[in-house]
């Protein structure tokens, strides 16, 4: 079959790499066969046999520069001629010592000269890197030589059965280079195929991921915005409820949006987790205070069932460590979760315990034990499998993805620790996670980590309540008929800027707010928001990060870049990306805190009061100095 040009001038570039690269290595061989060979056809023969080599190989390297250096992509004609040329006066002038070797050296020097032919053939055939040309061209002259040997031995009078056996043999000998040339050629074809199948594979399984993650980013913005909207409305209708009844619809919305979080946040850290773009952080947090508080955020569960929950072990805990507090938690509240859910009667235990190990480093143990009616081990073998359960009837009853354990053993590796479990069925389950943290001191006070976090706050009325207009664009809440612009030393309202491209979520912001009597302007995108912050000042701006025409990141940035009066105004970021490297991107951007959606009212609400008392200036602060 023959051969594209192309890969013919790919072919000769490998080639002449091999060869360049093989050049010291040709040269100091060609002198030490030059020095052994001195005595034996002369010194000015051995010398002069050497110079020819040098010269031969300068021909080729001047010929084929321009394509080895990438200066021209493809060689004039005169030019490769020439080189061509130089390919076979190269073989031609290395194998003319087999020549002398046989008319002055005798039988030794018919040995040798085979040995050096035959070697010649070899290290071309090798070489030559898929270029038949260069093969051929260097190759040709040494089979020549070869064949001539049987002509060569009348020199010692060798009889004519002899010589015809010697033809034979050095006939099969360049057969047999010929055919390994083919096979390596073949070898290296099929190998240069596969990786270019493999580089092909990759770039599609990059691009693969890329819309994963592409997707799994829309999804989750998309689906947050609907539930942050039910939790809004479910706390504005708890919060208005006229009777008990309906607070216990307000309640039920509630359960179900927190629910429905919980599905997607499962859904999208196994997404993470699968993709590797999962990462911990390393604070330095309380590991008691964080056992404590999950314990007591189970407590109530675990009564509603008729349940003890128990905490064994708290005081052989480390007071202070360094890790991923958020991650911890979320692997304690799985493997509470799960013990809870599949215990009728009986308690659950959180035993804990710890013990120093090297380099300042704390070994401990979390285990969750239940009661529970246990697992047989088909049902083991199957535990920490992604979307499997226990049984066909799981699902059904207890409902979930399947994907809280996995999720769990997951992280527990990716902070360098493991998650076991033993069960027996019938006799309940056992939990074991263990973790290796470094200790840490105990921050100073007022520096705790958020861990130690600040009960929320009933947040009061800013100001006295205005009422919100919404509109479909930009949606400014106008001051109710029969007030009174507010005079010179008057406590004016609090404006607010927020900007989302869903109307769903402006409504929900508006609504979280409402109660605290601010003046809100909304507006759809970031393009919008630098307008209305061009003309207006505010106090807090709420911006969502992603939105059509220009982002919230952008739109910060251009914000801090404008002279006026919303310069410095505080930038509350409303995200469902949640990462270090997301949050690192708001902050680069200037934004001065953040909201995970889907929104909880109260942190909304906690994070709006910061803004406008300047605690949330104070933090981003600290975070800037450190």
């Amino acid at each position: 079959m023959a051969s594209s040009p192309d890969r013919d001038e790919s072919a000769l570039k490998a080639a002449l790499r091999a060869r360049r690269s093989q050049l010291p290595a040709r040269v100091m061989t060609g002198g030490i066969i030059a020095l052994a060979l001195g005595n034996l056809i002369g010194w000015e023969l051995s010398l002069s046999w050497i110079a020819a080599y040098a010269v031969a190989q300068a021909i080729e390297i001047g010929a084929f520069q321009p394509l080895l250096s990438g200066a021209r992509e493809r060689l004039p004609a005169w030019r490769a001629a020439f080189g061509y040329l130089a390919f076979f006066l190269s073989g031609a002038v290395f194998g003319s010592v087999s020549v002398p070797l046989w008319l002055l050296g005798g039988a030794f020097g018919g040995v040798m000269a085979v040995l050096l032919l035959s070697a010649s053939i070899v290290s071309v055939v090798v070489g030559s890197h898929r270029s038949r040309l260069a093969m051929g061209l260097t190759v040709t002259p040494h089979c020549v030589y070869l064949a001539a040997t049987p002509f060569l031995m009348n020199v010692l009078g060798a009889s004519g059965q002899m010589k015809s056996a010697v033809a034979l043999g050095c006939l099969l000998f360049c057969g047999y280079a010929i055919a390994i040339f083919r096979s390596i050629d073949s070898a290296r074809t099929s190998e240069l195929a596969a990786r270019r199948d493999s580089e092909r594979k990759r770039a599609e399984a990059e691009a693969a991921n890329a819309a994963q993650s592409t997707f799994v980013a829309t999804i989750s913005h998309e689906l947050r915005t609907p539930i942050s909207a039910m939790l809004a409305g479910a706390a504005e209708l708890s919060r208005t409820a006229p009777d008990a009844a309906a607070r216990s619809q307000a309640a039920l919305i509630t359960d179900a949006g927190r629910m429905m979080k919980t599905l997607l946040d499962d859904i999208l850290d196994h997404a993470k987790l699968e993709a590797g773009r999962m990462t911990v952080e390393t604070v330095s947090y309380d590991v008691r205070a964080l056992c404590a508080q999950v314990a007591r955020f189970w407590g109530a569960e675990a009564r509603k069932k008729g349940l003890r929950l128990r905490v064994e072990g708290a005081a052989s805990l480390p007071a202070w460590v360094e890790g991923d507090p958020t991650r911890l938690r979320q692997i304690l509240n799985n493997l509470i979760s799960n013990a809870v859910k599949f215990t009728r009667e009986g308690s659950i235990t959180l035993r804990l315990s710890a013990w120093a190990s090297e380099e300042d480093n704390a070994a401990l143990r979390f285990q969750i034990v239940d009661t529970g009616e246990g697992m047989a081990p088909d049902q083991m073998a199957r535990l920490f499998t992604p979307f499997e359960q226990g049984d066909a009837s799981t699902a059904k009853v207890h409902g979930g993805t399947g994907l809280g354990l996995a999720i769990s053993r997951n992280l527990a590796r990716l902070m360098g620790g493991h998650l076991t479990a033993f069960s027996v069925k019938g006799s309940g389950s056992v939990f074991t996670l263990a973790l290796t943290l470094p200790l840490a001191a105990q921050p100073e006070q007022g520096h705790a980590h958020e861990l130690q976090a600040r009960v929320p706050l009933t947040p009061a009325p800013i100001v006295a309540q205005v009422e919100v207009v919404p509109a479909p664009a930009v949606e400014i809440a106008e001051v109710p008929e029969g007030a009174h612009p507010a005079e010179e030393g008057d406590e004016r309202p609090v404006r607010i800027l927020v900007a989302d491209d869903h109307e769903i979520n402006r409504r929900a912001v508006q609504l979280v707010l409402a109660p605290t009597g601010a003046l809100i302007t909304a507006v759809v995108n970031g393009a919008q928001a630098v307008e209305a912050a061009q003309v207006e000042a505010f106090d807090v701006i709420i911006m969502d990060v992603r939105m059509p025409e220009m982002d919230g990141r952008e739109a910060t940035r251009r914000i801090r870049a404008m002279e006026g009066p919303n310069q410095f105004v505080p930038i509350i970021a409303v995200t469902a990306d949640t990462e270090d490297d997301d949050k690192a991107a708001c902050r680069a951007a200037g934004m001065t805190d953040f909201v995970g959606k889907p929104i909880d009212p109260m942190k909304l609400l906690n994070k709006v009061i910061e803004a406008v008392s300047g605690e949330a200036d104070d933090a981003a602060a600290s975070r800037n100095v450190a």
